[in-house]
C-alpha cells in the first residue's frame, strides 16, 4: 500500500482541511511537509537559476544533488520572498508553515486520519503497481504516489507531455 496524493485536487483546496494525528507536534500538520516534499519532488521546475534560492535573505532554500529543491526548517523564518520568487506559483502558501512537522505516514495506527478526513478525496491508500507518465502518476520513493501535472526540464518552454 502507497499513500495517493492528487496534488492537482490538492491545489484546488486554498487551505488545506485534511487533519492529521502526528503524535509529536500540537498542531498536527505533518501534511504540509508531505504536500511539500511531494511537489518539490514532481512539480518544481528545478530552475538553473532558482530565483526562490536567490530571493530566500536566510539561506533556507537550496537544491540537492538530483536537483530537488529542500527547506531548511531551521533556517526559515516563513517570510514567503521565495513564494513571491517563483516564476511558475510552485511554492504555495500552506508549504511555508514557520513551524513544521514531518508526516511519519501513520506508520503503526490503524487509521490514516489525513486519508479520512481530506473533503475533497485527494488523499487515499492504495496498491499501485507502476508509474504512468501519460496519466500523470509518479512514483516518490517508497511510499507515495502522486497524481498531478508534471513539468518535464527537457520540453522547450516547459510543454506539457
Amino acid at each position: 500500500m502507497r499513500l495517493f496524493v492528487d496534488l492537482d485536487k490538492c491545489r484546488e483546496c486554498k487551505v488545506c482541511q485534511a487533519n492529521c494525528s502526528y503524535y509529536y507536534h500540537q498542531d498536527k500538520k505533518g501534511i504540509h511537509s508531505l504536500i511539500e516534499y511531494l511537489t518539490f519532488s514532481v512539480i518544481c521546475r528545478q530552475c538553473e537559476d532558482a530565483p526562490c534560492i536567490d530571493s530566500c535573505y536566510h539561506n533556507a532554500l537550496y537544491k540537492l544533488e538530483d536537483g530537488r529543491l529542500k527547506r531548511s526548517n531551521f533556517l526559515c523564518t516563513s517570510c514567503k520572498s521565495c513564494l513571491i520568487a517563483c516564476p511558475f506559483g510552485t511554492i504555495t502558501f500552506c508549504m511555508l508553515d514557520y513551524i513544521t512537522s514531518k508526516c511519519d505516514l501513520c506508520l503503526e495506527r490503524e487509521k490514516v486520519l489525513c486519508v479520512e478526513s481530506c473533503p475533497y478525496n485527494a488523499l487515499e491508500l492504495k496498491e499501485v503497481e507502476k508509474e504512468d507518465i501519460d496519466k500523470g502518476i509518479f512514483f516518490v520513493g517508497d511510499s507515495f504516489v502522486v497524481k498531478t501535472t508534471k513539468w518535464f526540464k527537457d520540453d522547450l518552454i516547459f510543454k506539457k507531455r
